[in-house]
């Protein structure tokens, strides 16, 4: 069942990870590791034969992780990378010690994230959310990719959300120096995954390079995700809410890993793709190719975006705009 689920001429819903196939000898890096969808991505991937790089922030909890996963699976081979998405220094220490240890780069997962955050700067002056969702991605994309594009078929997958359709780019401001709603920020910066990815895709083919940029979307997922935003808040009966909820609401994890597992190895997904779920408003089920909203596909704020990203985080891309 290789289909790409939601095919409109075939009605097809049946992808699983089943379909994930055989991954012996390939590399995979995979952000946010540690939990969630990251650590169900990861564990598939590590249970098809891929050497998986478990790219944390965390240390201990990256650690439990990875003897969690020895412990449930037969065969794996899993590193660990100290990596903080919200520190350009991090992201450059990371990158280097994966290009001086690893010849190859099949698949890079750009999963990790934070969600609802009360507002805070980093250290590189981003506001969290952006810094980490989207600018510490860029950079660490950018970082990574002349081993990406020459490793054969190789993909960028990145994770946005459905919250995308709430975002508002302000192309003066991506750094977020500007205080704004904490939820319209979220939003801005999965739009920004997706901007990203379209971008990324139209500078791969005009360079003809075969490598793959596709994003997706996990649905309502259970996860720590909202757990992590709210325990940065001093509220604590908001912290107990938003724990409950990541807790009891939505999907497995394991279901959410599946557009992401889906766009990182099926043979039929296209570079620029966006892969949700298919049932329930796409909410939960087996992926399928979804609608990214208007401000999504909006080609110039993503030139723009891309010429802010490189800015702001001093990482060039060695693949040129479209001409």
């Amino acid at each position: 069942m290789r289909r790409i689920p939601g095919s409109e001429a075939t009605g097809a819903t049946t992808w699983s990870a089943a379909d994930v196939g055989d991954l012996t000898g390939r590399v995979a890096l995979v952000t946010g590791a540690n939990s969630g969808i990251g650590y169900a991505v990861a564990g598939t991937l590590a249970a098809h034969g891929a050497h998986v790089i478990l790219a944390c922030r965390d240390g201990e909890r990256a650690r439990r992780a990875r003897d969690r996963l020895e412990s449930e699976l037969e065969r794996s081979s899993l590193e660990l990378l100290h990596l903080d998405l919200a520190d350009l220094a991090s992201i450059r220490r990371a990158a280097a010690a994966v290009l001086a240890t690893h010849a190859r780069l099949d698949l890079l997962v750009n999963n990790a994230g934070v969600m609802g955050t009360p507002y805070r700067q980093t250290a590189d002056g981003f506001e969290l959310q952006m810094a980490t969702n989207h600018l510490g991605h860029f950079a660490l994309t950018g970082l990574l990719l002349d081993r990406i594009v020459t490793t054969e078929h190789s993909r960028v997958v990145t994770v946005s959300s459905h919250l995308h359709h709430i975002g508002r780019l302000r192309l003066g401001d991506v750094g977020g120096t500007a205080p704004r709603n904490t939820w319209v920020t979220y939003g801005t910066t999965k739009l920004a995954n997706l901007l990203f990815t379209a971008e990324l895709a139209r500078r791969l083919t005009a360079a003809r390079l075969p490598t793959l940029a596709v994003a997706t979307h996990p649905g309502w997922t259970r996860s720590n995700l909202a757990a992590n935003g709210a325990a940065l808040r001093t509220n604590r009966v908001r912290r107990k809410l938003a724990r409950a909820a990541g807790r009891t609401l939505g999907q497995s994890a394991a279901g959410g890993a599946l557009p992401v597992l889906c766009a990182a190895t099926s043979s039929s997904v296209h570079s620029g793709a966006y892969l949700g779920p298919a049932r329930f408003f796409g909410l939960a089920g087996a992926p399928r190719l979804a609608r990214p909203g208007r401000r999504a596909r909006d080609a110039m704020a993503a030139a723009a975006l891309w010429s802010a990203s490189e800015e702001l985080t001093g990482v060039r891309y060695s693949v040129p705009a479209p001409v």
